[in-house]
């Protein structure tokens, strides 16, 4: 079985195509392939914001990216065409549960309808012999039980963006199973992760950069679920996963088709108001609050992943336990805000995970 440093170098001279490269996962993706050697092409939403991880990698300086609309299914053609990729790594998404219900029909439209397009593109683009899609740990039916859920559980979504991922995953599986399963040197798999932490994620309602926001002013981290428990993993777990089974797809289809999970170790499980504390501890200063909900708005208390088909059939680990991670995770924001290079900062960053230093 290969490992991941084997993994990583087998994408030298790889035509590479990321959608959704602006964002969090996919702008640190990005740089990920670059630095492997691979040539990399882009499709995504402008930036949010100047402060975003990829304006602050100054990735299109790296790699060849257009921005565009995963809705727009001519565009996303002819990037396609244009780009001939011979791997694809699906993460545009609308990402953000509390945003599902302020405007749930932009995040159908993006999650389902956006796969759709996806997945049409790629049938018609032969170049193409791996596709990592992926969706999230919320695509499965929350039943709030301690037990891990594994890729055959039940799939479903109270909420607006659980809903749209688990119809993602349909849309994935459908599209396959009627029009690409039988083409030849060709893999695809649908990839779930848990909360991804990590430095460069600016998003609104995400723990992380509402304790960065708040430690870099001197204001109190004001927590509304401060119980609510998640399998935190830093950015570079999951996507050394993906990294890997686009590896292993090319050079074994048939066995690597499917769904996968990757998460964290059961006992990195930790409650929200865990991340803060150890936000606060390794800024080196900082308070909390603890504040009611008046939207109520439901988010899920408990929800975790069994990982052990990637442990098995891939020999996939995560590298960096709880602690691990926000040290990294926290460490980056302060470094940056002391002005250090963030381009620098995730290259080290990446150059540690991938050479498993702790």
């Amino acid at each position: 079985m290969g490992s991941l440093i084997e993994a990583v170098a087998g994408l030298k001279g790889k035509r590479i195509l990321v959608t959704g490269d602006t964002g969090f996962k996919g702008s640190w993706l990005s740089l990920w392939l670059h630095l492997a050697g691979a040539e990399v092409f882009g499709y995504a939403l402008a930036p949010e914001s100047e402060q975003s991880h990829f304006n602050q990698l100054g990735l299109t300086e790296l790699i060849k990216h257009q921005d565009g609309d995963i809705r727009d299914s001519v565009s996303l053609n002819n990037f396609f065409r244009h780009s001939q990729p011979e791997i694809v790594f699906h993460l545009a998404a609308q990402a953000l549960v509390r945003r599902s219900y302020l405007d749930p029909k932009t995040t159908y439209d993006t999650n389902i309808g956006g796969a759709v397009n996806l997945m049409d593109a790629v049938k018609v683009t032969d170049s193409i012999r791996s596709l990592i899609f992926v969706t999230s740990d919320k695509c499965y039916k929350n039943k709030e039980v301690r037990n891990g859920y594994r890729e055959t559980d039940e799939l479903g979504g109270r909420d607006p963006y659980s809903a749209s991922k688990a119809a993602a995953e349909l849309v994935f599986s459908s599209s396959f199973d009627s029009f690409l399963s039988k083409r030849e040197n060709f893999g695809a798999a649908t990839v779930r992760a848990g909360n991804v932490i990590g430095g460069g994620d600016w998003a609104e309602d995400r723990i992380i950069p509402d304790c960065i926001r708040a430690l870099s002013t001197n204001k109190p981290i004001t927590l509304r679920y401060p119980n609510a428990t998640r399998p935190w993993q830093h950015v570079l777990e999951p996507l050394s996963g993906y990294i890997q089974l686009a590896h292993f797809l090319l050079e074994s289809p048939k066995l690597f088709n499917g769904a996968w999970n990757f998460g964290p170790n059961e006992t990195d499980a930790h409650s929200v108001h865990d991340v803060a504390k150890q936000a606060v501890n390794i800024w080196g200063s900082g308070e909390i609050e603890i504040v009611s909900d008046k939207t109520q708005m439901h988010e899920a208390g408990l929800l975790h992943l069994n990982c052990d088909k990637a442990r098995k059939e891939m020999n996939w680990h995560p590298r960096w336990d709880f602690m691990q991670t926000m040290s990294n995770t926290v460490s980056w924001y302060r470094d940056a805000n002391k002005g250090e290079s963030v381009r620098e900062i995730s290259e080290s960053q990446i150059t540690k995970y991938t050479e498993n230093k702790k």
